[in-house]
């Protein structure tokens, strides 16, 4: 295998070795009384900043059986928020390229409008199926906490993890999408 695959496929491991620890800290019982505030959807934000800024670290599939898996640890209806975030994933992966040569304020206001998006049609989907679902209250602090979690986790990304955003000069682009 050359170089750029090897590469490839570290930082898909990688990812999954990151939302396992998410999905582990998730389900560690660290305090016994309720949280008042909802906790940020570390994945979601993950996900989305990984796809807008490397599309190839993260292929669709991937992002399938990590969001499944989730929703299988994490006692939510299977299948229904992975569905919502590989289409989320899906059109973020069609505006990266789009996206690339804008500002990060463009990049962050598209995540969250993708992030707002997800959670509406969750609750929607769960509502039409009569689901019982939390407040409304603690799920709008989550989408808002989330979005604003979101810099950190890109900073973290590009800083300590190497998940740039693509560029024309990229030895392997060509200018072309990934």
């Amino acid at each position: 295998m050359d170089k750029q695959t090897t590469h490839l496929w570290i930082k898909r491991s990688l990812f999954v070795f990151l939302a396992v620890v998410i999905m582990f800290l998730h389900l560690l019982p660290l305090n016994t009384q309720p949280d008042r505030w909802p906790f940020p959807d570390l994945l979601i934000a993950l996900t989305f900043a990984w796809v807008l800024r490397r599309p190839e670290y993260v292929p669709i599939f991937l992002v399938a059986a990590v969001m499944l898996m989730a929703d299988l640890l994490l006692q939510r209806p299977p299948g229904l928020l992975a569905a919502l975030v590989v289409l989320g994933a899906a059109y973020l992966r069609s505006a990266a390229f789009v996206l690339r040569d804008s500002g990060f304020m463009a990049e962050w206001t598209t995540a969250a409008v993708v992030i707002t998006g997800v959670f509406v049609l969750n609750r929607v989907i769960l509502a039409i199926v009569s689901v019982q679902q939390a407040a409304l209250g603690p799920v709008v602090i989550q989408v808002v906490l989330t979005i604003a979690v979101y810099p950190l986790i890109v900073f973290l990304s590009q800083n300590m993890l190497g998940v740039r955003r693509v560029s024309v000069s990229d030895p392997g682009t060509r200018g072309a999408r990934a």
